[in-house]
Parts: structure tokens; C-alpha cells; sequence
């Protein structure tokens, strides 16, 4: 019975092989497969943001990790000569590239052929520079095929300028997920336009074996499509300005954030969006966009009420008004100017240069306190319920009260009328201000030029106005009239400010005590800013710098916080563009102190040129010069570069004199900066492949 049972078994079990190979055998060897094999994601290469004079402002840089097959054909055929032939080399070559001794790394590599290891780790995070140099070396330059190099490419996202803008342009923040997974997002710049920056990721097959590893399989693999490049309208040089100048002010006075924008007036493109915020540790740093999040904006709104008043014909600008000498009380509540002037009958533009609250306040409650809809409509007319509508993730939406809002009171009105009770962001209040710059026209901002993949422009932007005109004739020019009293004459609150400027500026201060979260209005934190263009006779940009203050600051108007500010940014953007308002004139004296320079012929003359200097030229045909002087005028005479002797290098700069000596193969090593020094190989002086020069700079 026993001996019938296991023959019965066993014809069980042979019957179970045979459907198991027959019927599923497919099926079964298509799982095994799924277990050996797998489909990978590649990522694309992401597109490189740029500013628009083509600065790279956010870039991918590829990263290397080098692996070796030592099963590769190539490499094991005739008893593996191919690899005994070039260890010696080989090793020498990468001991040199990763600043590693060669015994060590030879030992390594005969580690890992004698393991026969498919996928060995040979060097991780190798920069496209030591990958270049890697590919030339004796075995890696046989191909993959026969050396058994593997290169995965990884790329890293850098901003070249560091936090240049950084904020804006848009960085990459890791946060954990509900399941508790590191995960990164973006913001910025690269945020809003992710899709077109991150392109199509591509597929590949990998196999896998032993060790735990996946190597990947030739042939079945679909590359990926690179992402597109865009072009900004930030400049790199105006950003920098309003950025060493907001960040100069914030030390000086321990703020705790602030933000400066400037505009380009006939276009609205964004030349410069600087965003400052303090951390714990006192330093500061781009965390947060302030530029588009909403707050009470304080008296520059006082701009929009000066609208509401002219245009609709209730007030002229010499018109009297009683500002009862800085306080007024109305419904309960007492408005008070920033200081006790004393003042009492003034006109309404003087109102306005002074920047008094008691006089917007009474001009609004006395013309619009019956029918207060009616300027509300008008601060909608100018778009100051809507938001910018910048390519800009993240914009916080305004708020304009109306009479039928819940928290609308018997005093919300005259409270508004000096920008309380009303939430804007800094870029809407420039927007108003730049409107009137540009004879009355509403451009939308923007910071997108244009696209582009493989240097050819897919789309590009154009300025798009938004309101052909946002008031009258008659009522611009009165405002321009304003805007320019209150920086060019005495007693405006700006014209200490711009008293003995080249320029003409015109704009608005403003101060605004704002509230600490549920602590209320008791911290006495103050919100200083200054907005404006310039020049006041031709502009060619505006500008808006708002500062929070720290509690109980001792310094907090807007004058002497945000527009210093201003005034830097305005002066600098003038003298970089003075040409174009007039060339100053100055003498050329002459000047005996020596000087010795070398370089490439054409970089030389450019330089002379761009700055209308005088220069004999004797440099006939010849791709290097010396420059010296003779006579107290700079002579270029032509400078010999021998193929296979070493040059002179003295007087030259780091680019040109590593340009001359890697292609002649020569190692480079170079200290110190500035223009060659010494040599450590004399000039004229035979060369050989490989051989190291040191430079030492001054």
C-alpha cells in the first residue's frame, strides 16, 4: 500500500511539472523575467534659466558615478591581456584625477577583477571635468564594450550667482510628506513654469544581478527629451544693486524683512525683485516673496485717494485744507499725521508732499461719505482689488473693503484713504506708480522674455498694457506735479532725500503701523516704504522698497528706512545709464605709473575701445599682444606663442594663460589672483605632454 501510495505521488507531481512547463510555462517565465528585469525612469536634463543679457541665473550641472563591468567581453578575452596591458597606466591616470595614491587605486581595481564584479563602484560625484579627462584615459578611451565603463549621469541644480534673486528665480525645498518621505518641491520661477523647464523623462531596461544590483540593458533604452530654456527679464546687474542696497539698509537698522522691485517704466518687464528675510541666527536671507504678498500699504496709497479726488472733479490742488495741525477726530477715532507740525491751512498738493493723514482723511470723508461706493469704484478702476497677474506662483490676493463688508465701519473710509483697512502688495502699488510714469499707462509685469530650445526662441513675450489710461490727461500732469513736490521741494517728506541729486526723482513715502499676528498693533512695528521713478522728467524705471521694521524700532519712517534705499538703486541704475542722457565730460591726464598687460589681441582692443581711450596699435597678424606704455599712452606690440617651447605668460589672466598651456596638454596649477606673476617653467623653455606648470597671480 505504501509502495502504491508514493508511486501515485509520484505520478502526481510529473503531471504537475508537465502542465506547469506546458500549459504555464509562459506565464511562469514571464514572471521570472519581471524579477530580473525592470523599467527605469531617466530624467531629463532641465532647462537653464537665464537673465536677459544671457547670464545663467539656474543651470543643471551633470555629476558623474563611473562603475566598472568586469565580466565585459572586451575586457576578459585572451585571458583578459586588454586589462593587464593598461592596469599599470590606468592606475597612475586615476590616481592623479581623484587625488588618490596608485597603489590603492590599482588594488582596487584587481579587487574587482578578480570578484568578476558586474557593477563595480570605481568613483561617485565626478564633475564633467575629471569626466572628460576620464574618457582619454589608456582602457576607458576602448569604449564601453571593451573596457567595461559604465557612467551614470545625474544632474544637480545650481544657481550660479548663489542667492542672487533667488527667491524669484525659485529653489528647491525639501519637506516630509504624510508618509514621512523626503520629498522636494519648487518655487519661483522655477515652479511656474516646471513643465516647460523639466522636459519628457525618458525609459530604460535594467537587468538585474547579483549584489542586489540593476545594470542596464543595451539597446532597450528611449532617451529623454531636454527641458527648454527661458529667458528672464531680470537683469543681473540691477538685481545685484537693489540687493547689496536693501540688505546694506536691513543690517543697519535690524529689520525684519523687506523687499525692493524695480520696473522697466515702458514695459513693465521686472528688472531686479530682491525679497529679504531675517532668520533666527540674524543673518538674512530670499525666504519668502513679500513683493506679491499683501499688506496695509500705508500712505503711498494716498496716490490712489489723490486720484479718486481729481478725477472726479471734487478738489484742485490749490484748494485749502485744515489739517488741524496733525490730529482730527472723526466718528469716535482721532487720525493723526506722523508728526505735530503745527500746520493748519494748506493746499492739497501741500497735503500730499507732507504726506498728512488728517488731510486725505477729511477730503474723502467730505466728498465721499454719502455715496463711499463710489471710491471704492474708483480703486477698482485702477485694478487694486485684482491681483498683478505676474508669472508668479504664490500671489496673495488683495483686499478693498466695500460698505457692504462685514467688517466696514463708520470709519473704514477715512482710514483707507491713507492705505489702512486695505491690503496690497508691494507690486500693485508699483504698478500704480509706474501707470503714471508712463503717461497714464497700466502695463502688466512680467519676467518672461521669451523660450527657447536649442537656441532657437519658440515664444517670446510682449509688453501688454493693461488700462490705456488710468485718469485723464489733466489729472496725470497734476499727479506728476505731486509725485515730483514731494522729493524736489522743501517740505516734502522725500526732499532731504534728493536734495543735491543729479536727478529729478519723484515718488511717495510711507509709513504704516502694522499688526503682529494676535498680539495686535501693540509691538509698535512699523512698515516703512518709498515708491517711485526717475528720472522725473524722462523715466526710464520705477521702484518700490517696503521694510518691516522689528518692534519699537528707533528709526521707521519711510524717508529715513525704505528710502535710502530708493535713493541707491536710483543712483546707481542713473550713472550706469548716463550715457543715454548725456555723455559727462572729463580729461584724460596723463598718468606715469607703469604697467605691463598680455592677452588675446581682440580682448585687448575691446577693452580700449569700450572706453574711447587712446592707443597705439603696432599688432599686425597675431593672436596675442603685450600692452605697455610709451609716452603715457598704452602701445600693443605683438606677442609670440611658440607651439612647442613655453610661452611668456607674464602679465596675462588666468583664462587666457590656461587657455595657451592645456592646449599644449600641459597640467595647470595656478594661486593667488589676478594677472601672472611667475612660471614655474621659464619661457622658451621645451615642453612635453603632460607636464605641470605652476602659476602663482598677483
Amino acid at each position: 500500500m505504501c509502495f502504491l501510495g508514493i508511486v501515485v505521488f509520484s505520478f502526481i507531481i510529473l503531471g504537475k511539472v508537465i502542465y506547469l512547463q506546458r500549459a504555464e510555462g509562459q506565464y511562469w517565465i514571464a514572471k521570472a523575467e519581471e524579477q530580473q528585469q525592470k523599467i527605469e525612469e531617466l530624467d531629463a536634463e532641465r532647462g537653464t534659466i537665464y537673465s536677459e543679457d544671457g547670464s545663467m541665473l539656474s543651470t543643471s550641472i551633470p555629476f558623474f558615478d563611473i562603475y566598472i563591468d568586469f565580466l565585459a567581453e572586451g575586457l576578459r578575452e585572451k585571458n583578459g591581456k586588454r586589462f593587464w596591458d593598461n592596469i599599470d597606466a590606468l592606475s597612475k591616470e586615476l590616481a592623479y584625477l581623484f587625488y588618490e595614491s596608485r597603489s590603492e587605486v590599482k588594488k582596487r581595481l584587481l579587487t574587482g577583477y578578480q570578484k568578476k564584479d558586474r557593477y563595480f563602484l570605481l568613483k561617485r560625484n565626478c564633475s564633467f571635468q575629471q569626466y572628460s579627462k576620464l574618457r582619454k584615459f589608456p582602457l576607458v578611451r576602448d569604449g564601453k564594450n571593451k573596457s567595461g565603463f559604465i557612467a551614470e549621469i545625474r544632474n544637480k541644480r545650481i544657481n550660479p550667482f548663489g542667492l542672487l534673486a533667488n527667491r524669484t528665480i525659485g529653489l528647491s525645498r525639501e519637506f516630509i510628506d504624510s508618509d514621512g518621505k523626503l520629498k522636494k518641491t519648487n518655487v519661483g520661477l522655477e515652479k511656474t513654469y516646471d513643465s516647460i523647464l523639466k522636459g519628457t523623462k525618458g525609459t530604460r531596461l535594467v537587468r538585474f544581478i547579483a549584489g542586489g544590483v540593476y545594470v542596464p540593458v543595451e539597446g532597450y533604452e528611449i532617451e529623454p527629451e531636454n527641458g527648454k530654456d527661458i529667458i528672464t527679464s531680470l537683469d543681473v546687474n540691477i538685481q545685484d544693486i537693489a540687493e547689496n542696497a536693501l540688505l546694506k539698509v536691513m543690517k543697519e537698522n535690524d529689520c525684519v524683512q523687506g523687499t525692493a522691485i524695480v520696473m522697466e517704466v515702458k514695459t513693465g518687464k521686472i528688472k531686479a525683485i530682491a525679497n529679504l528675510g531675517k532668520k533666527s541666527d540674524g543673518s538674512y536671507w530670499e525666504d519668502l516673496n513679500y513683493a506679491i504678498r499683501a499688506s496695509e500699504p500705508g500712505s503711498t496709497f494716498k496716490l490712489a485717494t489723490m486720484i479718486a479726488l481729481l478725477e472726479d472733479k471734487h478738489v484742485k490742488l490749490n484748494e485749502h485744507v485744515n489739517l488741524e495741525e496733525g490730529v482730527w477726530k472723526v466718528n469716535g477715532r482721532t487720525v493723526y499725521d506722523s508728526e505735530r507740525h503745527g500746520r493748519t491751512n494748506v493746499t492739497v498738493k501741500e497735503a500730499f508732499e507732507y504726506s498728512s493723514n488728517v488731510g486725505m482723511a477729511k477730503l474723502v470723508t467730505s466728498h465721499f461719505s454719502q455715496e463711499p461706493q463710489k471710491f471704492i469704484d474708483r480703486l477698482k478702476t485702477l485694478r487694486l482689488h485684482q491681483m498683478s497677474g505676474i508669472d508668479l506662483v504664490g500671489e496673495s490676493n488683495p483686499l478693498i473693503k466695500n460698505p457692504k463688508s462685514k467688517t466696514w465701519s463708520a470709519t473704514s473710509l477715512p482710514w483707507m484713504s491713507f492705505g489702512y483697512e486695505v491690503l496690497v502688495s508691494p507690486l500693485q502699488t508699483l504698478m500704480l506708480y509706474n501707470a503714471v510714469a508712463n503717461n497714464g499707462r497700466m502695463m502688466k509685469p512680467y519676467l518672461l522674455n521669451s523660450i527657447r530650445q536649442g537656441g532657437i526662441v519658440i515664444t517670446a513675450n510682449q509688453p501688454e498694457v493693461i488700462i490705456e489710461n488710468i485718469c485723464s490727461d489733466e489729472t496725470l500732469e497734476q499727479l506728476k506735479e505731486c509725485l515730483a513736490g514731494v522729493c524736489n521741494e522743501e517740505g516734502g517728506t522725500g526732499f532731504l532725500l534728493f536734495s543735491g541729486a543729479a536727478y529729478k526723482a519723484a515718488g511717495k513715502t510711507g509709513t504704516a503701523l502694522v499688526a503682529n499676528g494676535k498680539r495686535g498693533y501693540g509691538d509698535h512695528i512699523y512698515q516703512s516704504s518709498f515708491v517711485g521713478y526717475f528720472p522725473a522728467d524722462d523715466p526710464q524705471y520705477s521702484c518700490i522698497v517696503v521694510i518691516r521694521n522689528k518692534p519699537f524700532a528707533k528709526k521707521y519712517y519711510g524717508a529715513i528706512v525704505a528710502g535710502p534705499v530708493f535713493k541707491e538703486i536710483a543712483d546707481k541704475l542713473y550713472t550706469l545709464n548716463i550715457e543715454k542722457t548725456g555723455t559727462p565730460k572729463f580729461s584724460i591726464l596723463p598718468d606715469s605709473t607703469p604697467f605691463y598687460y598680455a592677452g588675446r589681441v581682440t580682448d585687448i582692443r575691446s577693452v580700449f575701445n569700450a572706453l574711447n581711450y587712446p592707443y597705439k596699435d603696432s599688432v599686425v597678424n597675431a593672436n596675442y599682444t603685450n600692452v605697455f606704455d610709451q609716452n603715457y599712452q598704452p602701445l600693443l606690440i605683438a606677442k609670440s606663442v611658440e607651439v612647442n617651447k613655453m610661452p611668456d605668460l607674464i602679465g596675462m589672466g588666468l583664462k587666457d594663460a590656461i587657455y595657451i598651456l592645456e592646449n599644449r596638454k600641459l597640467q595647470v596649477l595656478f594661486k593667488g589672483k589676478g594677472k601672472v606673476k611667475t612660471q614655474s617653467v621659464p619661457a622658451g623653455e621645451p615642453i612635453g605632454k603632460d607636464q605641470h606648470v605652476l602659476l602663482e597671480l598677483y
